[in-house]
């Protein structure tokens, strides 16, 4: 940050405070015209072949050994609804493992995850002592560590996929190339806040739009973290789940294409997971993003430019991935800049700054059009698209904490988001249910 400084009050010097604060402009307007061709042309595609991808058959029967590993911490709430779901899933049963990890738990998570053990011999459970680390990464690891499957699939505890997503996932490894695969999540508790109906939306644009986006043009979607699934050779090549880092999804992502693998994203492959429910889950959550994916960007751009694996095309749109959460940034930047315009300071008029920042929320808002659309969400939730303009406002302040922390070195770590288990795509398993299969266990 000093060194940031430095610059600029030189910079000030030699060229005076209005020349300096203009030209920052102009860097800034290219960036946010940049971005939205980019919102763009992922809107475009999507609106011309997603609806097909989406309703895409499932045709053939590749069914490899698979492996779904799942990281629990506290999830008492929600981990019932999760393991029902996994358990019912369609693939052949001497072809499938699920390993879920107790990641020292301080609730009932771990005696619920025993008494499914009853149910299902197919369910394996692993007790990580406190202090184990290493977070949801660390978790993984260890249950990777149990297994021998040939394709790894990874949940988190507050999802539950349909039927048929482990076909879909699994059917893109026939190719060689394809390392990991990411499916479509839809976010099912959208009616239960404001908040929580705005990150439905949001999701609709995020998976149907913006990830698709990068398939269909560049064929670089990013490895999700969750309803994902990714070859244990692979995995295991690249050393595991990088325990350093708080987004190991992106992380992966970019460890893959370094390696010269590709990521697959099937929008067919639907999971349901729930959307946080509070403005201060949200800031923990996005928080969260942001500092991890910040970081992949100061660890990984050199690397990034350097590698072979990619064209000049997808060197540019892999930086322009990784600038993500630093646009937020720019765009609270871009509004201070405005408002010194207006008081005079760095050029006679604001709005010569104002025209082209519409841009990078026109872009934005345009994926979340077309998102709505192919989500065939009612006319009457396009209201909901007013949530987008405090939620944006609170993404500039979280990823400009985020981006201040990691400048500054502030040690951070795991944390995960709390659930509330309120809704489910399955049927409820009451307490009493399962405390019976806890018996059950005991006496067998």
């Amino acid at each position: 940050m000093a060194r940031h400084a430095a610059i600029f009050t030189i910079t000030c010097a030699f060229f005076g405070v209005n020349p300096t604060l203009a030209g920052i402009a102009t860097v800034l307007n290219i960036v946010f015209l940049l971005f939205f061709f980019r919102h763009l042309g992922f809107a475009i595609a999507a609106a011309r072949w997603a609806e097909r991808d989406i309703n895409a058959p499932l045709i053939g029967a590749f069914t490899p050994s698979v492996a779904v590993l799942v990281a629990c911490k506290d999830e008492e709430l929600v981990v019932d609804g999760m393991v029902a779901a996994l358990l019912g899933l369609d693939y052949p049963r001497d072809q499938l493992t699920v390993v879920v990890v107790d990641d020292a738990s301080t609730d009932g998570t771990g005696d619920r995850l025993d008494a499914w053990t009853v149910v299902d011999p197919r369910l394996r459970v692993l007790h990580r002592e406190p202090g184990a680390g290493g977070g949801k990464s660390g978790a993984l690891n260890d249950a990777l560590a149990l297994v021998d499957a040939e394709i790894a699939v990874i949940f988190d505890a507050d999802h539950q996929p349909e039927p048929d997503v482990l076909r879909r996932l699994v059917r893109h490894f026939r190719e060689p190339k394809v390392g990991a695969v990411m499916g479509r999540c839809v976010v099912r508790n959208g009616i239960e806040s404001p908040l929580a109906g705005t990150i439905f939306i949001d999701y609709l644009s995020g998976y149907l739009v913006n990830e698709y986006g990068r398939q269909a043009l560049f064929e670089l979607p990013a490895y999700g973290g969750a309803n994902c699934a990714v070859r244990t050779t692979l995995i295991r090549g690249l050393g595991g789940w990088n325990p350093h880092t708080v987004t190991e999804d992106t992380d992966l992502t970019l460890r893959l294409l370094l390696d010269g693998y590709r990521v697959r994203y099937d929008p067919s492959a639907v999971d349901f997971e729930e959307a946080v429910l509070s403005s201060r889950r949200f800031w923990k959550q996005r928080y969260r993003w942001a500092r991890g994916h910040q970081k992949c960007l100061r660890d990984y751009w050199r690397p990034i430019l350097r590698t072979r694996h990619l064209t000049l095309m997808e060197k540019l749109e892999s930086m322009l991935f990784l600038w993500v959460y630093h646009v937020p940034v720019l765009c609270g930047l871009g509004l201070l800049l405005i408002l010194l315009r207006a008081v005079g300071i760095g050029g006679s008029s604001p709005m010569h700054m104002v025209a082209l920042s519409a841009l990078l929320f026109a872009g934005p808002f345009t994926e979340l059009a077309v998102g709505l659309v192919l989500g065939r969400v009612e006319r009457r939730a396009v209201w909901m698209l007013v949530g987008f303009i405090p939620a944006f406002g609170m993404s500039i302040l979280t990823a400009t904490a985020a981006y201040f922390d990691g400048m500054w070195g502030r040690a951070y770590s795991w944390s995960k988001t709390a659930r509330s288990g309120a809704t489910s795509t399955i049927a409820p398993i009451a307490r009493a249910e399962v405390a019976e299969l806890g018996t059950l266990r005991e006496a067998a």
